[in-house]
């Protein structure tokens, strides 16, 4: 059904914009200013943006908040604007994996976001990392193949170290169990974290990554971070990720949902810390920022 430059696909109940509103093929950007994929324009989004996989987790971050508002829900792609103690604050959901999570990330910059903050769940590599404890990523092994579109497979995939001091405060602040060091980011559940797949089906590789990571003490698996924060550091962004453990893959635990709250109130928190941090840095003239500078900020 087309009316009016509307496309609506009733089996889907999906409402699209047509295709003669946008600027081209290469410049997916309509008439009113608003990203393809996201369905979001200039002043839609916060500088700051959370970035949890499932959409309905957007609900539950935005229910932390002082405020929110809905902006937008197309695809896997939900987002909320609003306030978190004082500071402007965004969400927006990116699906499973890294391909859909960068077309997010692409589209955020831009409309104007800079700083970034994978929110998720992860399964354990570590038997000292319990269900419901937070792991704070410093950097995230690349064995996701979405990055290496962009830059050489040997670039770091590193989380910014003021994210990465801000989510470690908020954590503190909270009193919250957590746990900082290397994650893996994948591009399958199944085989790409050494679980069997159909039938039992298993390759070497597979059946290696699981115990040579643990070796190189990587404390466990999640699917984005690594090509989040690889396109961040690329275009002169933030980035960085806090992930609840669901599963431990020594013990074999897994509780769905154990830590999610805790890592939703930790990422708000951290975001609220980096919007003082840059208004602190902004008028004592400085472009980077000391720990004793985060330690002093009050919420």
């Amino acid at each position: 059904m087309y009316m009016a430059g509307i496309i609506y696909y009733p089996f889907i109940g999906m409402i699209v914009m047509a295709g003669e509103n946008y600027q081209s093929a290469n410049v997916t950007v309509d008439s009113e200013g608003r990203q393809y994929h996201l369905r979001v324009a200039p002043g839609d989004i916060a500088r700051y943006v959370l970035l949890p996989g499932d959409p309905a987790r957007t609900d539950l971050i935005s229910s932390i908040w002082d405020e929110r508002r809905l902006i937008a829900s197309h695809r896997e792609f939900k987002a909320y604007t609003g306030r978190h103690l004082g500071a402007p604050i965004s969400v927006v959901s990116t699906g499973i994996g890294s391909p859909s999570a960068l077309i997010a990330v692409e589209e955020l910059f831009r409309v104007g976001a800079d700083t970034f903050i994978r929110v998720g769940t992860m399964g354990a590599l570590s038997s000292r990392v319990k269900p419901g404890d937070l792991v704070i990523g410093v950097a995230a092994v690349r064995l996701e193949g979405a990055s290496k579109d962009y830059v050489i497979p040997e670039y770091p995939a590193y989380a910014n170290y003021e994210v990465v001091a801000a989510l470690i405060e908020a954590a503190e602040r909270r009193g919250f169990n957590y746990h900082l060091g290397v994650v893996a980011s994948t591009d399958t559940f199944y085989l790409g974290q050494g679980r069997p797949g159909f039938r039992g089906y298993m390759t070497s590789r597979a059946a290696r990554i699981v115990p040579d990571l643990q070796a190189a003490g990587v404390l466990g698996f999640e699917m984005e971070s690594s090509a989040i924060m690889t396109v961040a550091s690329l275009y002169g962004g933030r980035a960085g990720c806090v992930c609840a453990a669901i599963a431990n893959r020594v013990t074999n635990d897994f509780v769905p949902e154990a830590g999610v709250r805790e890592a939703s109130i930790v990422a708000s928190d951290a975001v609220a810390l980096l919007h003082r941090l840059d208004r602190l840095k902004e008028r004592e003239g400085k472009k980077w920022a000391s720990m004793s500078m985060l330690g002093s900020i009050r919420l």
